[in-house]
């Protein structure tokens, strides 16, 4: 048995908010739009629902479509329901949000998407519908996480130093942190494998570079932990 209903339905569109980090600066994945509405404008990479498809493997053919990035992990943000932020028709967004390794995803634009790039988060262009809004939800996510998730994992290489590893935080969370305390923290979790390499060809004395370990990350991963800085 079919039904059918007389109230109007509204249109659903997926949106993708993708951190990456360059040791220097937290990155945020936009698109160039190709057509109208908001032609030429910078927006998150995202697109609509088809009726056959689940809201994830939407987010993630829009990705793919549009930036050429496969395999990454997604979590669900937020849901944004403006009548108006749409001006084609009642469009209500579903955000996801993810954190990739900007050395392991090359980026090509295609589909819908003009151009595809990365922008320091301080320095973002405007953008279209309410796309500043969703980056403003997804920057208190990703603020929020450092404190309960060693989001590290995600965002760096697979060798480090504890340096490049605090910049990281301070980016994240916009404050300076004390060198000795976040070591001493930072260690003291077992989360990191020091590694018999340094740093090559630095003015600097060479840094030694860690790693990740994989099973005491995965654990501190899912019971969560409480980062205090």
């Amino acid at each position: 048995m079919s039904f059918t209903y007389k109230h109007p339905h509204p249109a659903v569109t997926v949106d993708g908010v993708v951190f990456g980090f360059d040791e220097a600066d937290l990155k945020l994945l936009l698109v160039r739009r190709k057509s109208e509405p908001c032609k030429g404008a910078w927006a998150l990479p995202g697109g609509f629902v088809a009726l056959h498809e689940g809201l994830e493997e939407a987010a993630r053919r829009e990705l793919r479509e549009e930036t050429g990035i496969g395999e990454l992990y997604l979590e669900q943000l937020y849901t944004f329901g403006d009548p108006k932020r749409d001006p084609r028709e009642r469009v209500i967004s579903v955000a996801y949000y993810a954190l990739v390794k900007l050395a392991e995803h090359s980026v090509r634009a295609d589909s819908d998407a003009a151009e595809v790039a990365w922008f320091p988060v301080a320095e973002l262009p405007e953008l279209a519908f309410d796309h500043e809004r969703i980056v403003e939800i997804g920057l208190k996510r990703l603020k929020a996480k450092v404190r309960y998730e060693p989001i590290g994992f995600e965002l760096l290489p697979e060798k480090f130093t504890l340096g490049e590893l605090q910049r990281l935080y301070e980016t994240v969370l916009e404050q300076d942190l004390d060198k000795r305390n976040f070591r001493k923290k930072i260690l003291g979790m077992e989360l990191l494998e020091a590694l018999d390499e340094y740093q090559q060809d630095v003015a600097h004395r060479a840094a030694q570079y860690y790693r990740f370990n994989h099973q005491r990350y995965e654990q501190l991963r899912k019971r969560g932990f409480n980062f205090e800085l």
